[in-house]
């Protein structure tokens, strides 16, 4: 047995088999490569898309029959610009290359916008709630946030579900930031500069409300004098307005000096009142 694996090891035919074979695999892969799957994906044939906005359906339809193409109308919206059933929108673009046979999706301009029915996104996560307006044919709109208890909760949409609107109308909503179920402390901000009391306020997990500006003498511009609501403790998230200091204007007078000037206070007449006095 040893002596008969030995002579096969060492005979040349052996070899000689060996790399025939190997050639044989090769060659079997090149043709693949380059004659049968070429063949079969149409490698190397391709179709220049041609533009067919701004035609009709009927004449769309034609141009892509005739250069290989097939099509598929994806969306109807409504164009005063166009006349009904002329082409709005196409992918792939025009002027792109594209295999033969290829489906070149439509969008078609209607003489009126489809209605449809407004879903209730109420209580559904936000993603979820994207989802189902886009499902609808709506466009998310704007989110602003409130204190409640389930974080990122739809609490309220602009447009009351059921209703029936245009496609694509924009619904608005306001999502929960998952604040509001604790007491927190109220930080000690007053004569603070005002980058630190956000800073302050946020740590706390509190929002920052509209700024109301006083003219002060006593402290420099930008220190937060007061805040609303002025309690110890409060519900997480709750909005905080802050009242900050601003530098007194000052105008000279050729005899008597300076007067200082409230600028809260001044509004039309009041200046030459108080430059009188």
């Amino acid at each position: 047995m040893i002596n008969y694996l030995k002579n096969i090891l060492t005979s040349r035919k052996f070899y000689l088999s060996i790399l025939g074979g190997i050639i044989s695999i090769a060659g079997i892969l090149l043709i693949l490569n380059e004659v049968i799957m070429p063949a079969y994906t149409n490698y190397y044939e391709g179709v220049t898309v041609p533009d067919v906005r701004e035609i009709s359906l009927a004449e769309a339809e034609e141009l892509l029959t005739s250069y290989g193409l097939r099509y598929e109308v994806t969306d109807r919206r409504a164009n005063s610009a166009f006349p009904a059933d002329y082409i709005i929108d196409q992918t792939p673009t025009p002027a792109e290359i594209v295999k033969p046979n290829r489906k070149i999706y439509l969008t078609v301009n209607t003489e009126s916008n489809p209605q449809v029915t407004v879903p209730n996104v109420v209580d559904l996560s936000y993603r979820n709630a994207r989802i189902q307006l886009e499902n609808h044919g709506l466009t998310p709109g704007t989110v602003s946030y409130e204190s409640s208890r389930f974080k990122s909760s739809v609490l309220r949409q602009s447009v009351e579900a059921g209703r029936t609107v245009d496609k694509g109308t924009v619904v608005d909503l306001v999502v929960s930031d998952g604040l509001g179920e604790k007491m927190v402390d109220m930080p000690d901000i007053i004569g603070l500069k005002l980058t630190e009391a956000q800073q302050k306020l946020r740590e706390a997990g509190l929002r920052i409300g509209p700024f109301q500006w006083k003219p002060s003498k006593e402290v420099s511009p930008n220190t937060i004098l007061s805040f609303t609501p002025r309690k110890e403790q409060v519900v997480e998230g709750e909005t905080i307005t802050l009242t900050i200091s601003e530098r007194f204007k000052v105008e000279e007078e050729s005899e008597s000096g300076a007067v200082s000037i409230d600028t809260t206070y001044i509004e039309g007449d009041s200046l030459q009142q108080n430059q009188q006095n």
